[in-house]
């Protein structure tokens, strides 16, 4: 099996990605039958969009994975800070503050992931104003989910992307791998707060100073399945280059297109503007690469030196389901 096959296959089969197919219906169900506020429509965003005075409220949340929350209660904790603030910032904004939902039957337990989302307030300076404790659930069952409110000037949204934008992935090489039961990549520790909120500012200031429209960060579907994900939600195509991906030491690159990234965030932006935005990113230390190109043919397609092949059909395929173009019926 050659290495585009064995990506694909990899891809296909992460069950960071698989698990989103179950979204669209319940999103259908929980929409139906009432009408909307002042939100904008929601094709993927990674948080939702309120007009509010002379810009937008962001609203977001995430849970943890229960295997995260037992074997790392402490990381989980960080984890949950991190995920929810890197959400707000994917989509131009700057948080403002969070709320969580603890279910934890043990003291040790609560106090690991307590002490865990001190510390990543604490880093992100982002504050943690309010929550709900359920102290009655079984060890082996803990569940965490984070709140998060934010503001914007200008939006980066998940369904923009255009035919002839470059896709250009930004990420911190200056990390470790993760050590638990995650594949992942810390470039978060052994940094201070300051460097941190520096490398987030990009993208308020992208799309502030109108330089892209389109941005999702990468979590737990992996570089290469996000960027399938904003395909899917755009209505568009892309034929992703693997051998431009920049990849850390100490990574390989079937770990590396799967990985969870504190730091990650994949851009489609105008050719003329390619630059601007990667002087953005590199002024602040961060990696960036153009790793494809949208295109009007709804397929996402992996290629390297040697072949290439669709890995999503999305005419026919769904991931999550949810588009600007949604499949024909």
């Amino acid at each position: 099996m050659m290495l585009v096959e064995k990506i694909a296959e990899r891809v296909r089969t992460y069950p960071g990605l698989t698990r989103k197919a179950p979204l669209k219906a319940i999103v259908d169900k929980i929409s139906s039958g009432w009408t909307k506020g002042k939100q904008l429509d929601n094709f993927g965003d990674d948080a939702a969009v309120i007009p509010w005075m002379d810009g937008y409220l962001l609203f977001s949340a995430d849970g943890i994975m229960t295997n995260l929350l037992v074997n790392e209660p402490y990381a989980a904790g960080k984890a949950s800070v991190m995920v929810t603030v890197n959400d707000i910032y994917a989509m131009g904004g700057r948080p403002i503050a969070m709320v969580n939902v603890l279910a934890s039957g043990e003291d040790s337990q609560r106090n690991f992931i307590a002490e865990g989302i001190r510390k990543g307030c604490e880093k992100l300076r982002v504050p943690m104003v309010g929550g709900h404790l359920h102290p009655d659930v079984p060890t082996e069952n803990p569940a965490l989910s984070v709140a998060i409110v934010g503001w914007a000037k200008g939006l980066l949204r998940s369904h923009l992307a255009q035919p002839g934008e470059k896709l250009l992935f930004a990420t911190d090489l200056a990390g470790s791998r993760g050590c638990g039961t995650v594949t992942s990549w810390d470039a978060n520790s052994g940094k201070t707060s300051e460097e941190l909120l520096n490398r987030l500012e990009a993208l308020p200031l992208i799309a502030e100073s109108g330089l892209c429209r389109t941005a999702k960060d990468v979590s737990n579907a992996g570089l290469i399945g996000t960027a399938a994900i904003m395909m899917e939600n755009s209505g568009t195509g892309a034929v992703i280059d693997l051998s431009a991906l920049p990849i850390p030491g100490g990574m390989d690159l079937m770990d590396w297109i799967v990985c969870f990234q504190s730091y990650g965030f994949l851009l489609s932006v105008p050719p003329a503007n390619v630059q601007t935005v990667k002087g953005l990113f590199t002024e602040r230390y961060i990696q960036t690469a153009v790793i494809g190109e949208v295109t009007s043919q709804r397929e996402v397609i992996l290629k390297d030196l040697e072949t290439e092949l669709i890995l999503f059909d999305l005419t026919r395929e769904k991931i999550t389901g949810i588009s600007v173009r949604p499949l024909a019926c």
